[in-house]
């Protein structure tokens, strides 16, 4: 059976698993040729992203209800996130190496995204998205957050049209692998910063644009 130790271990030769289905047991490993990366600290907003997050109503919140936020990324028609791994990632949770960001509008859960952390690496695992710009409201505040704490890699392991227009990009697996070692050589704290209000994002943001 597959320990947190070796799953860490995997990910920092960058290697990361996917089940074929949620009732597969089975687990798949990938190295993918390109890997997708978010730019920390500098995610692209839309305009009309950006009036959304002026608007208000909006908050995010660190690691209130890490099984849930996997749970509802799991939540969907074909997912790769089994029980196997739910249970490492909760493992890994205890052990101060996973975490969850949760997005919510005017109270209601609106999206979230989780992922492991590893020296100043951050795994992105998974997002979420209840309502309209959930997850994109998550990947804005996540961004902010890591650069932060001092993280310097945001791995996405595919990227996917929605990551490709707030900024993500594919780089080589040569790329990546010099990347996640000068991230490993370092040390970044998931904690180590308060999350912003809604308007300290917006500043930000429009502030660095």
């Amino acid at each position: 059976m597959l320990t947190p130790a070796q799953l860490l271990s995997a990910y920092a030769q960058g290697f990361f698993p996917m089940a074929e289905t949620a009732d597969d047991p089975r687990l798949s490993w990938f190295d993918p040729p390109l890997r997708g990366i978010v730019p920390v600290g500098g995610v692209h907003a839309s305009r009309s992203l950006l009036r959304d997050l002026r608007r208000g109503g909006w908050s995010a919140h660190l690691d209130g209800d890490f099984d849930a936020i996997v749970a509802a990324c799991a939540d969907r028609d074909v997912t790769w996130i089994n029980a196997t791994l739910a249970r490492l990632y909760r493992d890994l949770h205890d052990a101060g190496h996973a975490h969850a960001l949760e997005i919510r509008h005017e109270g209601g859960f609106a999206g979230g995204i989780f992922g492991v952390t590893l020296g100043a690496a951050f795994f992105g695992e998974s997002m979420v998205s209840a309502r309209t710009n959930g997850s994109k409201m998550a990947l804005l505040w996540t961004s902010s957050h890591l650069a932060r704490c001092g993280f310097s890699l945001f791995d996405t392991q595919f990227l996917t049209p929605h990551l490709s227009r707030m900024g993500g990009v594919e780089i080589s697996r040569t790329a990546y692998r010099r990347r996640l070692r000068a991230a490993l050589a370092k040390e970044a704290d998931f904690g180590g910063a308060a999350l912003l209000s809604a308007d300290q994002l917006w500043q930000e943001i429009t502030q660095t644009s």
